[in-house]
Protein backbone atom coordinates (compact mmCIF):
# COMPACT_ATOMS: atom_id res chain seq x y z
CA UNK A 1 0.00 0.00 0.00
CA UNK A 2 1.57 3.25 -0.87
CA UNK A 3 0.41 5.35 2.18
CA UNK A 4 2.23 2.49 4.54
CA UNK A 5 5.43 2.92 2.30
CA UNK A 6 4.48 6.56 2.75
CA UNK A 7 4.92 6.34 5.94
CA UNK A 8 7.26 4.45 6.97
CA UNK A 9 9.91 5.66 5.35
CA UNK A 10 12.63 7.40 7.13
CA UNK A 11 12.51 10.85 5.17
CA UNK A 12 8.63 11.26 4.45
CA UNK A 13 8.01 14.00 7.50
CA UNK A 14 9.84 16.43 4.96
CA UNK A 15 7.31 16.20 2.61
CA UNK A 16 4.70 17.21 5.10
CA UNK A 17 4.41 20.50 4.44
CA UNK A 18 4.40 20.14 0.72
CA UNK A 19 1.32 17.38 1.41
CA UNK A 20 -0.49 20.03 3.43
CA UNK A 21 -0.29 23.19 1.26
CA UNK A 22 -1.32 21.42 -1.91
CA UNK A 23 -3.70 19.02 -0.93
CA UNK A 24 -7.26 20.01 -1.19
CA UNK A 25 -8.19 16.85 0.83
CA UNK A 26 -8.64 16.58 4.52
CA UNK A 27 -7.96 12.92 4.98
CA UNK A 28 -4.44 13.57 3.29
CA UNK A 29 -3.73 16.54 5.27
CA UNK A 30 -4.57 14.50 8.68
CA UNK A 31 -2.49 11.33 7.39
CA UNK A 32 0.61 13.77 6.76
CA UNK A 33 -0.30 15.36 10.15
CA UNK A 34 0.08 11.54 11.47
CA UNK A 35 3.74 11.49 10.09
CA UNK A 36 4.74 14.59 10.99
CA UNK A 37 3.57 13.50 15.15
CA UNK A 38 5.07 9.59 14.35
CA UNK A 39 8.67 12.14 14.04
CA UNK A 40 8.15 14.12 16.66
CA UNK A 41 7.32 11.11 19.12
CA UNK A 42 10.19 8.96 18.07
CA UNK A 43 13.07 10.98 16.58
CA UNK A 44 12.30 14.55 17.95
CA UNK A 45 15.87 13.80 19.99
CA UNK A 46 18.24 13.03 16.99
CA UNK A 47 16.63 15.91 14.67
CA UNK A 48 18.88 18.55 14.39
CA UNK A 49 18.30 21.63 16.26
CA UNK A 50 17.38 23.99 13.51
CA UNK A 51 15.11 21.22 12.13
CA UNK A 52 13.04 20.94 15.57
CA UNK A 53 12.62 24.54 15.64
CA UNK A 54 11.68 24.62 12.20
CA UNK A 55 9.03 22.17 12.65
CA UNK A 56 7.78 23.72 15.90
CA UNK A 57 7.60 27.31 13.94
CA UNK A 58 5.80 25.48 11.72
CA UNK A 59 3.34 23.68 13.69
CA UNK A 60 2.37 27.25 15.58
CA UNK A 61 1.99 28.95 12.12
CA UNK A 62 -0.52 26.39 10.81
CA UNK A 63 -2.75 26.67 14.51
CA UNK A 64 -2.34 30.60 13.83
CA UNK A 65 -3.54 30.37 10.03
CA UNK A 66 -6.15 27.78 10.87
CA UNK A 67 -7.74 29.68 14.09
CA UNK A 68 -7.71 33.14 13.63
CA UNK A 69 -11.13 33.49 12.41
CA UNK A 70 -14.38 31.51 13.60
CA UNK A 71 -15.32 30.04 9.85
CA UNK A 72 -11.97 28.63 9.40
CA UNK A 73 -11.54 27.48 12.38
CA UNK A 74 -14.95 25.46 12.27
CA UNK A 75 -13.89 24.20 8.76
CA UNK A 76 -10.84 23.03 9.61
CA UNK A 77 -11.73 21.57 12.93
CA UNK A 78 -10.21 18.40 12.77
CA UNK A 79 -7.01 19.17 11.11
CA UNK A 80 -6.94 21.59 13.98
CA UNK A 81 -7.51 19.33 16.93
CA UNK A 82 -4.70 17.30 15.03
CA UNK A 83 -2.28 20.24 14.48
CA UNK A 84 -3.18 20.96 18.87
CA UNK A 85 -2.12 17.62 19.54
CA UNK A 86 0.79 17.56 17.92
CA UNK A 87 1.65 21.17 19.40
CA UNK A 88 1.28 19.53 22.50
CA UNK A 89 3.72 16.61 21.68
CA UNK A 90 6.25 19.32 20.79
CA UNK A 91 5.39 20.95 24.43
CA UNK A 92 6.36 17.69 26.03
CA UNK A 93 9.71 17.88 24.66
CA UNK A 94 10.78 21.47 24.05
CA UNK A 95 8.76 23.44 27.37
CA UNK A 96 9.93 24.66 29.71
CA UNK A 97 14.13 24.35 28.39
CA UNK A 98 13.88 25.38 24.86
CA UNK A 99 10.52 27.62 24.79
CA UNK A 100 10.82 29.15 28.17
CA UNK A 101 8.67 31.87 26.68
CA UNK A 102 5.66 29.34 25.70
CA UNK A 103 3.32 30.46 28.34
CA UNK A 104 3.44 33.99 27.81
CA UNK A 105 3.55 33.76 24.16
CA UNK A 106 0.21 32.11 23.65
CA UNK A 107 -1.41 34.42 26.41
CA UNK A 108 -0.23 37.37 24.68
CA UNK A 109 -1.67 36.21 21.13
CA UNK A 110 -4.73 35.33 22.93
CA UNK A 111 -5.54 38.92 23.37
CA UNK A 112 -5.35 39.87 19.48
CA UNK A 113 -8.00 37.70 18.45
CA UNK A 114 -11.32 35.77 20.29
CA UNK A 115 -10.68 32.60 17.72
CA UNK A 116 -7.20 32.46 18.37
CA UNK A 117 -8.03 32.85 21.91
CA UNK A 118 -10.44 29.88 21.78
CA UNK A 119 -8.26 27.81 20.53
CA UNK A 120 -5.30 28.92 22.61
CA UNK A 121 -7.71 27.84 25.46
CA UNK A 122 -8.23 24.46 23.91
CA UNK A 123 -3.91 24.32 24.09
CA UNK A 124 -3.67 25.29 27.63
CA UNK A 125 -6.48 22.88 29.23
CA UNK A 126 -4.74 20.24 26.34
CA UNK A 127 -1.43 21.02 27.66
CA UNK A 128 -2.83 20.75 31.77
CA UNK A 129 -4.08 17.35 30.62
CA UNK A 130 -0.79 15.84 29.52
CA UNK A 131 1.07 17.55 32.49
CA UNK A 132 -1.47 16.63 35.34
CA UNK A 133 -2.97 13.53 34.41
CA UNK A 134 -1.60 11.72 31.51
CA UNK A 135 2.18 12.39 32.06
CA UNK A 136 1.73 8.99 34.22
CA UNK A 137 3.83 6.23 31.81
CA UNK A 138 4.48 8.63 29.25
CA UNK A 139 7.06 10.85 30.73
CA UNK A 140 9.86 10.09 33.24
CA UNK A 141 8.99 11.25 36.75
CA UNK A 142 11.78 14.05 36.61
CA UNK A 143 10.28 15.34 33.72
CA UNK A 144 6.17 15.23 34.75
CA UNK A 145 7.54 16.87 37.88
CA UNK A 146 9.46 19.67 35.71
CA UNK A 147 6.69 20.11 33.43
CA UNK A 148 4.06 20.29 36.87
CA UNK A 149 6.32 22.89 38.44
CA UNK A 150 6.77 25.09 35.62
CA UNK A 151 2.98 24.86 34.83
CA UNK A 152 2.56 26.03 38.35
CA UNK A 153 4.59 28.41 38.07
CA UNK A 154 3.43 29.66 35.22
CA UNK A 155 -0.46 29.48 36.53
CA UNK A 156 -1.13 33.18 37.50
CA UNK A 157 -0.46 34.25 33.71
CA UNK A 158 -3.43 31.64 32.78
CA UNK A 159 -5.31 32.63 35.53
CA UNK A 160 -5.04 36.48 34.33
CA UNK A 161 -5.87 35.46 30.79
CA UNK A 162 -9.15 33.16 31.88
CA UNK A 163 -10.10 36.16 34.08
CA UNK A 164 -9.55 38.39 31.54
CA UNK A 165 -12.09 36.47 28.86
CA UNK A 166 -14.88 35.91 31.61
CA UNK A 167 -14.63 39.93 32.23
CA UNK A 168 -14.55 41.11 28.25
CA UNK A 169 -16.31 38.64 26.33
CA UNK A 170 -19.25 37.63 25.20
CA UNK A 171 -18.09 34.87 22.62
CA UNK A 172 -20.26 32.28 23.79
CA UNK A 173 -17.53 29.56 22.55
CA UNK A 174 -14.43 31.32 23.56
CA UNK A 175 -16.00 31.49 27.30
CA UNK A 176 -16.79 27.39 26.88
CA UNK A 177 -13.51 27.05 26.45
CA UNK A 178 -12.36 29.14 29.42
CA UNK A 179 -14.15 27.91 31.86
CA UNK A 180 -13.18 24.21 30.39
CA UNK A 181 -9.49 25.50 30.81
CA UNK A 182 -9.96 26.87 34.15
CA UNK A 183 -11.55 23.33 35.06
CA UNK A 184 -8.45 21.39 34.02
CA UNK A 185 -6.19 23.53 36.35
Amino acid sequence: DILTALKEHPDAWTRVDTILEYSQNQETKYYALQILEQVIQTRWKVLPRNQCEGIKKYIVGLIIKNSSDPVTMENNKVYLKKLNMILIQVLKREWPHNWETFISDIVGASKTNESLCQNNMVILKLLSEEVFVFSTGQLTQTKAKHLKDTMCSEFSQIFQLCQFVLENSQNAPLVDATLHTLLRF
